[in-house]
């Protein structure tokens, strides 16, 4: 009898130790759901975690007035809320935007970095000059020939044009000596690009493959046949290069 009681004893006794208190797992459950609860509303229904301000970096043609205007997040917003692919696509709508990319800065601040596009190329329209980047967007507008962009001249609309990219393919690779000397870049015909340099000498670079190749033919040739006016260096086959 004795030995029977014990051993329902032992058994209570492990099953208190082993198991749950139901208490105890529902108090553990309400507070993991208050704690959620807690957290959506900082997040989504306080006034903690909203929008104060907006910070923009990297402008200079563009100012921050149109940057905010354009990312068109009002303050008080919470942050969590904020469409950031859609700011971004809107700033990068701004002209003179190349690209953008919108953050949270926690607590209260939304971080919009900018990057403009460069002026690579100037092209002669009328009297004046305008400089445009790579896609043939219009930077600004010069009443005298800038110093640090190489006329370039194309056919057609200027911007989305194959030429245009075609002659800023060279520019953006083409090292600073290369760039100092050109006056001229030639890309009404892509396949057949000619390149004037400041003391009357001619370059037939060919298309705008491999830059890097031609620039370093391109050196080798004015050393040891230096520049004049009316001699020509064709680059176009780098490993055929020839002076006339």
């Amino acid at each position: 009898m004795h030995v029977g009681a014990d051993r329902g004893g032992s058994e209570r006794a492990t099953t208190a130790r082993g198991g749950s208190d139901p208490w105890k797992v529902t108090f553990a459950v309400l507070l993991v759901v208050a704690l959620v609860c807690a957290v959506v509303w900082v997040l989504l229904g306080s006034r903690l975690l909203v929008v104060r301000d907006v910070a923009v970096t990297g402008t200079e043609r563009v100012t921050a007035q149109e940057v905010e205007t354009a990312v068109a997040v009002d303050t008080g917003t919470p942050l969590i809320r904020v469409d950031l692919d859609g700011g971004r696509e809107r700033v990068e709508g701004l002209d003179l935007v190349e690209s953008a990319t919108v953050t949270r800065g926690w607590p209260a601040t939304l971080r919009v970095e900018v990057v403009e596009r460069r002026p690579l190329l100037a092209v002669r329209v009328g009297e004046e000059y305008r400089l445009v980047d790579r896609d043939g967007v219009r930077i600004e507008d010069s009443p005298t020939r800038p110093g640090n962009q190489p006329l370039v001249r194309v056919s057609g609309e200027l911007e989305d044009n194959a030429a245009v990219r075609a002659a800023a393919d060279i520019v953006e690779e083409a090292p600073d000596s290369l760039l100092a000397r050109i006056q001229l870049i030639d890309a009404r015909d892509t396949d057949e690009i000619m390149i004037e340099l400041g003391d009357g000498s001619v370059v037939e670079w060919g298309d705008s493959e491999a830059t890097a190749d031609k620039s370093d033919i391109l050196r080798v040739l004015l050393r040891e046949h230096p520049s004049r006016e009316g001699r020509v260096y064709d680059v176009g086959t780098p490993d055929l290069a020839i002076v006339r």
